[in-house]
């Protein structure tokens, strides 16, 4: 298998966090590209330009992180991170659309703050801040479990891009039951592993 990857992106890191969980990384072979240029071996396999895009070893191209995370766990025998059924998989996948919710909102706002200053710029700024701060409240209310799961992976990604990307708002005091579970959830290899970086 191919992943067109950033090692910035936390989409990525999700994919490489689930591929880690399941004793699948070795048999990804990681193809750096930088999406925004467009370059004809990603466009060749995914028209939108867009990271992470996974080349299955039948061929087929696969796009965007639930999608790719979902066929890894399907390769060896009954799911693992995404469970099957019932309450855990409803929490696995809410969860998980908190977690790309918060990656959304902060990917927009990194995005948004490389432009020239103005009015419209810093009202989607704060806005996109705000979707944050409100799903962090969720969490911290209701932390997740120490499961790996989708979810947990999810979560875990979306905690560590905000440490990445926004070390200047520190999250962590104020959510005190969150970061415990973050200090603990981080010594998975599957995320101890994946810490993001900017490319070289």
């Amino acid at each position: 298998m191919k992943l067109f990857y950033a090692p910035s992106s936390p989409y990525v890191r999700k994919v490489l966090a689930c591929a880690i969980a399941l004793d699948l990384d070795r048999q990804i072979e990681l193809v750096p590209v930088k999406p925004f240029e467009s370059p004809a071996e990603l466009l060749a396999v995914n028209p939108l330009s867009r990271i992470p895009c996974l080349v299955t070893s039948d061929g087929a191209a696969l796009f965007d992180s639930p999608v790719i995370c979902e066929y890894l766990d399907s390769i060896d025998g009954p799911a693992i991170l995404f469970p099957p059924v019932g309450r855990a998989r409803w929490r696995a996948l809410k969860q998980q659309a908190m977690a790309d919710g918060i990656l959304d909102a902060a990917v927009a706002r990194r995005m948004e703050s490389l432009r020239p200053q103005e009015a419209a710029r810093d009202a989607f700024m704060a806005r996109q801040q705000a979707a944050v701060v409100r799903t962090l409240a969720v969490l911290e209310s209701d932390p997740p479990h120490r499961t790996v799961d989708i979810g947990t992976i999810s979560i875990a990604c979306a905690l560590g891009y905000l440490d990445f990307r926004f070390a200047h708002e520190p999250w962590r005091d104020t959510h005190p039951r969150l970061a415990a579970w973050c200090a603990g959830f981080a010594e998975n290899p599957c995320i101890a592993r994946t810490t993001p970086r900017d490319a070289v």
